[in-house]
């Protein structure tokens, strides 16, 4: 079954046995977590969200992305600005989708 939900301000389209990476969540791995914001499982959508339905996923870790450089700089003005980021993020994987 396919479903689309939301987390995090994204909408992720999902069948059960996925694994996707989502903006960080505060659960430790091993923990199941349950979406209930499910705008279509299946043929069925909702106004906005499908009642009685959600996606429940397993957390299999959290960590950091690869560090990205943000380069700043005006040219013939000597600024220059150079800082690293690193997004952090929550692996997961669907178990069962509901709907």
């Amino acid at each position: 079954m396919k479903a689309v939900f939301i987390t995090g301000g994204k909408q992720y389209y999902v069948v059960e046995g996925d694994e996707i990476y989502v903006e960080k969540l505060e659960v430790e791995p091993g923990k199941t977590v349950d979406f209930t914001e499910v705008l279509s499982v299946g043929d069925k959508t909702g106004t906005p969200y499908v009642k009685g339905a959600k996606v429940t996923c397993e957390v299999a870790k959290t960590g950091k992305q690869k560090k990205i450089i943000v380069f700043k700089y005006n040219p013939k003005k000597k600024y220059r600005r150079t800082q690293g980021h690193r997004q952090p993020y929550t692996k997961l994987i669907v178990k069962k989708i509901v709907g």
